[in-house]
């Protein structure tokens, strides 16, 4: 069970890393809330042929719609609303360092909320790690130069991580009360329009005439993205026995894909010895927390 959980985690992380592209393509062409919405709405359309009949449906939102509403409000709405705000108003390896930290946020807000989950020494001292590890990537994707940039947008991304910290934990105290498939397609639909209807509001009437066919590409990658990532990191953290902190130290691994898959599909970037040894680190901290934690393994691990 252990081994399984951790395939899948680090599948949800790989299919997130795909999504900065994505994102970067849909820029282009569209504002951030309307295509935060947009991808929303289609991811949560998506889910909806998998959610089981009408009636188990309603079933299950009759039960748990303050569930499903309170994750929408702190997994999309805020999360990407003040996400996308802050990033406009600090540089990119300061962004960076910031969403890398939010293992750590988790684990504390595990430790507040979760009474099973508490914070060790020996969980903070592999979440530091962790961390280490994607500021040295981060450095070595920007020339070793990190400028804090605008402090309001740094609260802004912290903002951010603590909602979705926060939604992290609301799914961990109500597992097995909703299938996490029902609950991403509604949480997500409806964050979704909550997004779409705000981007009228702040970034004007959207138009959709003369878009590329790389656009409509980009957009249905990011929602099938979100659409499976989501559920994933849903059914996972439902799981008997799966605590939030150290599921989410698996997310330190999604810096590490995204600089190969930059390396892979962008001629201008390519590996550097920073970077590598930024990975080299963050590999480390998961594989010695794995090895702490199993049962077997243990003993190697040292006493803190």
């Amino acid at each position: 069970m252990k081994l399984k959980t951790s395939v899948l985690a680090i599948g949800a992380c790989l299919l997130w890393s795909t999504a900065f592209a994505g994102v970067k393509i849909g820029l282009e062409y569209m504002s951030p809330l309307e295509l935060a919405g947009i991808r929303f709405m289609l991811a949560g359309l998506m889910l909806l042929p998998f959610c089981g009949t009408p009636a188990s449906v309603v079933k299950h939102l009759k039960g748990n719609l303050k569930t499903v509403l309170l994750l929408s409000l702190f997994q999309t709405v805020l999360v990407y609303t003040l996400f996308y705000t802050g990033m406009t108003r600090v540089p990119g390896a300061t962004a960076a360092i910031i969403i890398g930290a939010s293992p750590l946020i988790s684990a504390l807000m595990a430790h507040i909320f979760i009474h099973d989950d508490p914070l060790s020494w020996r969980k903070l001292l592999f979440i530091t790690m962790g961390l280490s590890g994607v500021v040295i990537i981060s450095l070595g994707k920007h020339d070793g130069s990190v400028v804090i940039g605008d402090y309001g947008g740094v609260l802004l991304l912290l903002l951010s991580s603590i909602s979705g910290a926060g939604g992290n934990v609301l799914v961990a105290k109500n597992r097995k009360k909703i299938h996490p498939l029902i609950l991403n397609s509604f949480q997500i639909g409806l964050g979704g329009l909550a997004l779409f209807v705000m981007s009228w509001f702040f970034e004007g009437a959207p138009a959709y005439s003369g878009l590329p066919v790389k656009f409509w590409a980009a957009l249905v990658w990011l929602s099938m993205v979100s659409a499976a990532g989501f559920s994933i990191w849903f059914m996972l953290l439902q799981r008997p026995g799966v605590k939030v902190s150290e599921l989410n130290l698996w997310k330190f691994v999604i810096p590490i894909f995204g600089a190969v898959l930059s390396w892979l599909l962008l001629p201008e970037e390519s590996p550097n010895l920073v970077s590598i040894i930024g990975m080299i680190t963050v590999s480390v901290s998961i594989i010695s927390y794995s090895v702490c934690t199993h049962k077997k393994l243990r003993a190697f691990c040292p006493r803190i």
